[in-house]
C-alpha cells in the first residue's frame, strides 16, 4: 500500500512583509522653499492694500480742497492822460478798478508776485507796475484800483494811428494784463508757486482830450491762466 503523503509542513521562517514606503527626501526642502513666496505674497498684498488706502485718502482731499482759480474783473476805468503827439514815444496815465474773488471755501490764495500793465493792439504802451502782495481768504472777493502809467514808452507807428482813430470814434479797446506768482493754503499746507497770467478785455467811451472817469462799453470776465 502506498503511504498517503499530505502536505509537508514548512518550517517557520522570517516573516516576510512589505516595504514601508519612504517620504522624499527633499519634502523639507520643498516647504522651506515655498514658505519664503508665501510672505512675499502677503507682503506684496498689504502694500497694495495700503497704496490703495493712501490713494483713496489723496483722492478724498483733492475732492475736498481741490483749489479752483481766482476770477478777476474789471469795473471801472478812467482816464487821465492819453498823449500821442510825440511818436514813436506815447505817455498815459489810466486807473482800473478790478474785483478779484476768491471761490475757494477752505482754501485761500496768496499773491506773492503781481504785475500789472496795458496793452492795445497787443503791444504795451505803459510800463509793468508792481502791485503790493495781496492774501485773499477762503470765498472772498478785494477791490484794488491801481494807477497805470505816467512815463513815456516806445510804441509803433499803427499803435498811435489807431489810437488816434478810434478816439475820433469814441471808442477804445485796450487791455489790462495781470501776470505773477500765487500759491494756496489749505489749512497748514502750502502748494509750491504757480505762474498767473490774466487778461482783461477792456471797451470805453472814449473822446480825444477826455480827462476822468470813462463809460465801460463792454469788460467781461477776464481770461486767467495758471
Amino acid at each position: 500500500m502506498q503511504e498517503e503523503h499530505g502536505p509537508r509542513d514548512v518550517p517557520p521562517g522570517p516573516e516576510q512583509t512589505e516595504p514601508t514606503p519612504t517620504k522624499p527626501k527633499h519634502k523639507a526642502a520643498m516647504v522651506s522653499r515655498y514658505r519664503p513666496n508665501d510672505s512675499k505674497r502677503s507682503f506684496c498684498t498689504c502694500l497694495t492694500i495700503f497704496l490703495l488706502f493712501v490713494g483713496i485718502t489723496l483722492l478724498v482731499l483733492w475732492l475736498v480742497y481741490r483749489p479752483y482759480k481766482p476770477r478777476f474783473a474789471v469795473v471801472s476805468a478812467a482816464i487821465y492822460d492819453l498823449n500821442v503827439t510825440a511818436p514813436p514815444l506815447m505817455s498815459t496815465t489810466m486807473q482800473f478798478t478790478l474785483l478779484i474773488r476768491n471761490p475757494n471755501k477752505r482754501v485761500s490764495i496768496y499773491y506773492d508776485k503781481l504785475s500789472a500793465y496795458v496793452s492795445y493792439k497787443n503791444q504795451a504802451i505803459t510800463e509793468q507796475l508792481t502791485l503790493p502782495p495781496l492774501d485773499l481768504q477762503k470765498h472772498s472777493t478785494v477791490a484794488v484800483s491801481p494807477v497805470i502809467g505816467g512815463f513815456p514808452v516806445p510804441v509803433s507807428v499803427e499803435v498811435v494811428n489807431g489810437l488816434v482813430m478810434d478816439q475820433t470814434y469814441g471808442v477804445v479797446g485796450l487791455k489790462l494784463i495781470l501776470q505773477g506768482r500765487l500759491r494756496w493754503k489749505a489749512g497748514a499746507i502750502k502748494t509750491s508757486h504757480y505762474e498767473i497770467y490774466v487778461k482783461c478785455d477792456v471797451l470805453m467811451g472814449l473822446k480825444k482830450g477826455f480827462v476822468g472817469q470813462v463809460p465801460l462799453l463792454g469788460a467781461p470776465g477776464c481770461n486767467v491762466d495758471i
